[in-house]
């Protein structure tokens, strides 16, 4: 790290006893020494301010989040004394190697703050990242708020990794789609409320966020039928769906997935928030109720969201995450294709980084290294692409 010079370590600019008059040698200059005496004080004076005032005006807050590598934990071993991953009622098996899952540390925000001198250290630091603090953060997010939603974040990614490890597996599970709260201005107020399941969209039985999606979109903005389930009893009303900042047709309400899993899942993993662990969560449950060894005791790493139907989606803090895999081992590291615009030219020596879009190709990935095949084809980032 670089630290940013003092006033005093810029040079100073001393008083010069010769100021260019010829004076006799029997005249003594009774008041110069004293004049400048007086004037290196203030120099002194004035140089010792500047200093405090530049010290101080580095030590001030500045609206901005710094991102670092944080640490790497096994899903396939333990934090502390607790399995990260524990399921009872089925049968499992203990697995070696490693599945990865990466973090961040995060520095600013509600949470605590960044002054000037740690903002342009990290500037200067190539393992760190440095962001407007209401790029991450919407103004007004106090530290509870933001750690509800980081926790809840935490909550949802667990159970989608369940529903989608289930899924690859083809393990039958039940899943519904219930409403949690309606979006401001929301074209079905008045219609849906809190609590409802979604039942049928169009007459197409919904089970999933993307047969909604689906429906709506082939619809293309005319009113939608939709049947929900309410107090027990079915309800249908006709709501005209809206466009949303990215273009896509939407009933405005905030759904929650609703799940009946045939035995318990449980993952315990303190002090990491937010969904970006869903994808290695889900690799983790694979492995874990599969014989055999899926790492074939490989060290493997990677990050990504994960929807129940299996889909890994971008996340934050990509480049970090990758310096963070490579310093605990790990030799591959899974990435969302989202993020490829991020991964190309931040990949850390000795990491090969496999780009990946559902859970079924970062597991056929994981399968590839650890049966001792040649790992070149599989896909990756590359400058020429953006995610997709």
């Amino acid at each position: 790290m670089t630290n940013l010079p003092s006033a005093g370590e810029r040079g100073s600019i001393s008083e010069d006893s010769t100021t260019g008059q010829v004076t006799p040698e029997d005249q003594q200059p009774e008041e110069k020494p004293a004049r400048h005496s007086s004037r290196g004080t203030v120099v002194l004076i004035s140089g010792l301010l500047a200093a405090a005032l530049g010290g101080a005006a580095l030590a001030l807050p500045v609206p901005y989040v710094v991102e670092s590598p944080g640490p790497t934990f096994n899903t396939l071993g333990q934090d502390g004394s607790n399995d990260v991953i524990r399921i009872t009622g089925h049968e499992t098996y203990r697995a070696k190697g490693n599945l990865d899952l990466t973090t961040v540390y995060v520095e600013g925000g509600p949470n605590s703050t960044v002054n000037l001198f740690g903002a342009f250290q990290a500037w200067l630091d190539g393992s760190k990242a440095v962001y407007p603090e209401e790029l991450l953060y919407p103004k007004g997010t106090t530290p509870e708020r933001s750690q509800q939603e980081s926790a809840q974040a935490m909550a949802t990614s667990q159970e989608n990794a369940t529903a989608a490890a289930l899924q690859e597996l083809k393990i039958p599970f039940g899943q519904k789609l219930q409403i949690n709260s309606l979006a401001d201005g929301s074209p079905a107020e008045g219609k849906l409320q809190a609590g409802d399941v979604f039942v049928s969209v169009n007459g197409k039985p919904v089970t999933a966020l993307s047969i909604v999606q689906r429906e709506l979109a082939a619809g293309a903005g005319e009113p939608a039928t939709v049947v929900v389930e309410r107090a027990g009893s079915p309800v249908t009303v006709k709501v005209t769906p809206t466009k949303n900042q990215a273009g896509r047709y939407v009933l405005g309400v905030l759904l929650q997935y609703q799940f009946n899993f045939p035995f318990d899942v449980k993952i315990s993993l303190e002090k990491v928030g937010g969904p970006s662990a869903g994808m290695m969560f889900a690799l983790g449950i694979v492995d874990s109720l599969t014989p055999g060894d899926l790492t074939g005791g490989k060290h493997i790493a990677g990050t990504g969201t994960i929807t129940p139907e299996g889909a890994v989606g971008s996340i934050g803090g990509v480049a970090q995450k990758m310096v963070g895999a490579r310093r605990s081992g790990a030799t591959m590291f899974l990435a969302p294709a989202a993020n490829c615009d991020e991964v190309v030219g931040h990949v850390p020596d000795g990491l090969q980084v496999v780009k990946v879009e559902t859970l079924a190709d970062a597991k056929a990935a994981v399968e590839k290294i650890s049966s001792g095949q040649d790992t070149s084809s599989l896909p990756t980032c590359t400058a020429a692409q953006t995610g997709h």
